[in-house]
């Protein structure tokens, strides 16, 4: 299978086949770059630190489980990818991964601009001062009070979804009196390669307006007779997590083609054109991430090209990037519970979370790396699956990977690349508490999102 794909399964149980999984690194005690943060090391006595400050010390003061954030880190990906496109394209971070009114500071300050797909979201981006004109709304289903509220807040753009929405939003518009600026969510028919769960180009699936029998053309038919749009371009996502390029010189075709037609049926050429994001990241060593300004350098080229190739003005690119800045900035720090043999099976080691803080590796069978970090350890290395404290089989964190064969109960153990679509995804199942995220940088820590207490459990239960 493609090491570009989360390979899927249900057999989350089954016991590894000899050379199945990576081999053991040469040192259990190295941390590789492409999976850690920035400013992560190790002290001389081999404690791990982030922003110049122990894991052992954070744990102290935060508790686990706990997701802590590289600050430094989080803002130098801003920079490089606002820094990669340049003054002539647009850098939306994607919300989804994980949003804060902390974050939202950031991304105005590094200057890039942000994608929301709720109600929630967006008054989170407000509530933080990112400048309406600056936001982007997504969403399948917009309900009428989000998309009033988007349009009354003076979101720069609304991405239409379907046909019913094209209609709603432009009658809301013109309710209010305003002309809102739109593009056009089309699915390109492409395949990515990445789990069915988080490929979205595909025509089987439940966003975008469909290239294949002239939908997406007719959607841009209605949309320009609309009074309450301002039709501005075209958007296409292929899905998240692709390392190959390939899906995107496709979609990039297929929507340039599509503009073409626009020009010449409307004689209107529409000067946007939103390529979405789902550039991956490492999780483990193996993965291959390309840099933002390969990225950059390729989709340009691949626009232009079909731009020139169709004697079309070359429009203004947009981008969506948020695991790609935001997943490779965190780790989740657990205590180790129980250490459990099974022999001639493997090792279990439980920690203090599970599926309520990271539910990607049950949802998406996801790989993840792990380390032992409160100490360095020169014992050998014993293949184990981390897993959580829930009441499922399935609740499982790391799947397989291997740990110092003197792992202990009480020794706090590190899961990289935590930043994206963990705390944004994570749940009270069992009544766990949802774990604080703690932003570090040069040797202070501050929490961002508080812990949540059993008071915050009781409040919402009414009785």
């Amino acid at each position: 299978m493609s090491r570009s794909a989360h390979p899927a399964g249900p057999r989350h149980a089954d016991v590894v086949p000899e050379g199945h999984y990576t081999a053991p690194a040469d040192d259990l005690n190295s941390l590789d770059p492409k999976v850690w943060s920035q400013t992560v090391g190790r002290t001389a006595d081999g404690v791990v630190t982030v922003g110049g400050m122990e894991v052992t010390r954070l744990a102290e003061e935060f508790g686990t489980p706990a997701y802590f954030l590289d600050e430094a880190d989080f803002r130098a990906r801003c920079h490089a990818w606002r820094g990669a496109f340049g003054a002539d394209a647009d850098v939306f971070y994607a919300g989804k991964a994980f949003l804060s009114r902390a974050i939202v500071r950031w991304l105005h300050e590094e200057g890039l601009n942000l994608d929301v797909c709720s109600g929630g979201e967006l008054t989170t981006a407000l509530d933080a001062g990112m400048p309406a004109d600056r936001i982007a709304f997504h969403g399948n289903n917009k309900t009428p009070q989000e998309i009033e509220r988007a349009i009354e807040a003076g979101v720069g753009r609304i991405v239409l979804d379907s046909f019913q929405e094209i209609a709603r939003v432009s009658h809301i518009a013109e309710r209010l009196g305003k002309r809102q600026p739109v593009q056009i969510r089309v699915t390109v028919g492409v395949e990515a390669h990445t789990h069915e769960f988080i490929a979205t180009a595909h025509e089987d699936q439940k966003f975008g307006i469909a290239l294949a029998g002239g939908q997406a053309a007719e959607a841009v038919r209605r949309a320009l007779r609309l009074d309450g749009l301002e039709l501005i371009g075209v958007h296409s996502h292929i899905g998240s997590q692709i390392f190959d390029m390939a899906g995107f010189e496709v979609s990039a075709r297929r929507v340039v083609q599509l503009l073409a037609e626009i020009r010449d049926e409307h004689g209107v050429e529409l000067p946007e054109i939103d390529l979405g994001g789902g550039l991956g990241i490492a999780y483990t060593s193996e993965d291959d991430p390309r840099e933002p300004h390969e990225i950059a350098k390729a989709l340009s080229e691949i626009v232009t090209r079909e731009c020139e190739a169709a004697n079309l003005r070359t429009p203004r690119i947009s981008v969506e990037p948020g695991r790609a800045i935001v997943g490779p900035t965190a780790f989740t720090l657990y205590e180790v519970g129980t250490v459990k043999l099974l022999e001639g099976l493997r090792t279990y080691v439980s920690v203090d979370g599970g599926m309520s803080d990271n539910i990607r590796t049950a949802l998406y069978d996801a790989e993840y790396s792990v380390a032992l970090v409160s100490r360095e350890s020169d014992a050998e290395p014993m293949l184990v699956r981390v897993v959580g404290k829930h009441c499922e089989s399935g609740d499982i964190v790391v799947k397989d990977a291997f740990l110092p064969a003197d792992l202990a109960p009480g020794d706090l153990i590190a899961v990289p690349a935590t930043g994206a679509y963990c705390r944004s995804m994570a749940s009270n199942y069992n009544h766990a508490l949802r774990p604080p995220v703690v932003a570090v940088r040069d040797g202070e820590a501050r929490v961002i999102v508080r812990r949540e207490t059993e008071e915050d459990l009781l409040r919402l239960d009414v009785g």
